[in-house]
């Protein structure tokens, strides 16, 4: 009797415990789970460390802190100055009103409120900016890491095609592009986009070919990493610092072409930009006739997001790179 008690109490402790990988503590997802938040915590400190090493350059901070501040007001625009700002039926002032108390920066030929349009223009100029430079930035990245990994003739051919574009002139090849294709937005993010990424090719080719060479890449070889894997998930994230500087330095030469396109009458005539508004100024005489207020904020707003986007892009380059010592 006693030795019955005994077995039927064991076994109901035995019956009673689970299996090791019943629940998800113990289990393959508690593992799993714990990676995962690892892989997140790596990344939330290396982004604290990255913005711990980027506001200490104060030019980069005033840099992202006036871009910011653009692209509240562009996000803002419909509610501050409202889409009618655009209309020439409309128009509430007399042409060329030089500024006042109503108009702070004065009217264009039509009688529109230049303070409004200058709003309205920035969320053109930066979304061509933005997007004209992720362009040329994803063209230039691809080309410049497939051009360092595979060697032989197609890092030949590549680079051949690449040496063309570079030095054949911008402004010309997006002009071409420009007059072939029709008028519009995503024209001219188009011609900026493919005629500018044979910098960034060029740069992230050397830097891929000395990623290359370091003994991790044998390592990953010797284990049956394909050409794929290599590029994808070695190379590349060693390239993105890189990559990233390179898109805020893209950024500002992205928004002078737009507006140089805009300037030459290439860009979309149904849109508002800065560059239009300074094309708009030279075709009603602006310049002779001495209305400066119809000039001078366009130019303006472009020189200062231009000088933003290169103060934020030096800051990260100094922050990724510390080798280079850009001065804060």
């Amino acid at each position: 009797m006693t030795r019955f008690t005994r077995s039927t109490r064991s076994t109901r402790s035995t019956g009673s415990k689970r299996p090791t990988g019943a629940t998800g503590s113990t289990g393959p997802a508690g593992p799993a789970r714990s990676a995962r938040s690892l892989h997140w915590a790596r990344r939330r400190a290396s982004v604290a460390r990255f913005w711990r090493r980027y506001r200490t350059h104060r030019a980069g901070v005033a840099g992202l802190a006036g871009l910011a501040l653009l692209a509240l007001i562009a996000l803002a625009a419909p509610w501050l100055v409202g889409g009618d700002v655009q209309s020439v039926t409309h128009a509430p002032g007399r042409a060329l009103e030089p500024p006042s108390g109503a108009f702070p920066l004065g009217t264009d030929q039509f009688g529109r409120s230049l303070l409004g349009l200058l709003v309205w223009g920035s969320r053109i100029s930066l979304t061509v900016g933005l997007l004209a430079a992720a362009l040329s930035v994803a063209i230039g990245t691809l080309v410049g890491i497939v051009a360092g990994h595979y060697r032989g003739w197609i890092s030949t051919a590549v680079m051949r095609i690449t040496d063309w574009f570079l030095v054949m002139p911008t402004l010309v090849l997006a002009i071409v592009l420009a007059t072939v294709l029709s008028r519009s937005v995503w024209t001219v993010i188009l011609a900026i986009g493919v005629t500018t990424w044979p910098t960034t090719a060029r740069l992230v080719r050397a830097q891929t070919i000395a990623v290359e060479s370091r003994p991790y890449i044998e390592r990953a070889r010797a284990l049956g990493g394909g050409h794929r894997h290599i590029m994808t998930r070695h190379v590349l994230p060693q390239v993105m610092p890189l990559v990233l500087a390179q898109t805020t330095l893209g950024i500002s030469a992205a928004i002078l072409t737009e507006a140089t396109l805009a300037f030459l009458g290439l860009g979309d005539p149904s849109v508002v930009s800065w560059g239009g508004m300074l094309q708009d100024a030279r075709e009603a005489g602006a310049v002779s006739s001495g209305h400066w207020w119809y000039l001078a904020p366009p130019g303006i707003a472009v020189a200062l997001v231009a000088l933003a986007f290169t103060l934020c892009g030096r800051a990260v380059e100094s922050v990724l790179n510390p080798r280079l010592g850009v001065s804060r």
